[in-house]
C-alpha cells in the first residue's frame, strides 16, 4: 500500500496529466502545460554556484574572474527573468517552447526565442540530471528528433522543468494515440481499396486469400486459392467419369 507522500505525488501527477484541455493559444488547443515556477530558486542558485566556481578558477588564471564576480548580481537578475518567462506546452500537433530574456546587460533590450517541434517528429523525451544538478533537484529534458542523421545538437534541451517525468508521460501518451489513429486510418483506407477492387466485403479482407497488405500472405493466399480451384475441378471430372461408368454398366 502506498504511503501518504506517495499518494499525494500520484494525485499531483494525475492532476497534471489531466492536461489543460480548455486552454487555447495561437498554436491551437493546449493539451499539456508544463510548470517551471516551483524550481525558480533552485535554478538560480544552481547557475549561481556554477558562475562562482568558474569565476574563482579564472581569478587564479588571468584575474578575469574578479569581473565575473562583480557581474554576479546582474547575472542572477537575468537568470530570474529568463526563467520566469519560460513557457512549455504541448498543443494538438506540436511541442512549443517560448522564452523571453534580457541580454547580458538588460538595458540593451531583450531576446525572444520560440521553438516548435512537431509531435510526429519526436522520437523520445530524455530526462537527464548531472552531478551538480542533483544537489539542487534540477532536471533537464532533451527532445530527440526522429532520424539517425540528425546530430544531438539539433535536439531541443530545456532545463529546470518542475515535473519532467509527467511531461514525458504526457508526450508519449499523445504520440501513442496519434500513431494508433494514423495506423487505423491507413488500415481503413487499405480495406476500402481492397473491397472496391475485389467486390468482397471488408471482413473478407482479413482472410489470407484476399489480403494484399503483406506480400507473403498475398502470394500464399493466391497459390492456395488456385490449388483449391484445381482440386475442385479434378473432383468434378472424377464425378463425371464415375457417372459415365455407372451409366454404361446399367445399359449393358
Amino acid at each position: 500500500m502506498a504511503s501518504g507522500d506517495q499518494a499525494v505525488e500520484i494525485e499531483s501527477l494525475e492532476r497534471s496529466l489531466l492536461i489543460e484541455g480548455s486552454g487555447a493559444d495561437e498554436d491551437g488547443t493546449i493539451l499539456y502545460n508544463a510548470s517551471f515556477e516551483e524550481m525558480e530558486d533552485n535554478y538560480v542558485n544552481y547557475h549561481t554556484t556554477r558562475w562562482v566556481l568558474y569565476s574563482l578558477l579564472l581569478v587564479l588564471a588571468w584575474g578575469i574572474g574578479l569581473v565575473m564576480l562583480l557581474y554576479l548580481p546582474i547575472r542572477r537578475f537575468v537568470l530570474r527573468k529568463d526563467f520566469q518567462s519560460r513557457k512549455l506546452y504541448v498543443s494538438s500537433d506540436a511541442i512549443v517552447y517560448k522564452v523571453t530574456k534580457p541580454v547580458i546587460f538588460p538595458c540593451f533590450g531583450i531576446l525572444k526565442r520560440e521553438k516548435h517541434v512537431l509531435l510526429l517528429s519526436v522520437a523520445d523525451i530524455v530526462v537527464e540530471q548531472g552531478y551538480l544538478q542533483s544537489f539542487y533537484g534540477i532536471y533537464s529534458i532533451r527532445i530527440e528528433n526522429v532520424g539517425v542523421r540528425n546530430p544531438a545538437s539539433d535536439d531541443v534541451q530545456i532545463q529546470g522543468i518542475a515535473n519532467p517525468r509527467a511531461f514525458r508521460k504526457a508526450v508519449r501518451t499523445l504520440l501513442s494515440s496519434m500513431r494508433k489513429e494514423t495506423l487505423g486510418q491507413q488500415t481503413s483506407m487499405i480495406e476500402g481499396t481492397h473491397s472496391f477492387d475485389s467486390g468482397h466485403p471488408p471482413g473478407a479482407l482479413m482472410t489470407p486469400r484476399t489480403s494484399r497488405s503483406n506480400g507473403c500472405f498475398s502470394s500464399s493466399g493466391f497459390i492456395l486459392q488456385r490449388l483449391e480451384e484445381v482440386g475442385n475441378s479434378v473432383k468434378r471430372v472424377q464425378a463425371l467419369i464415375e457417372k459415365q461408368n455407372q451409366h454404361s454398366d446399367t445399359t449393358m
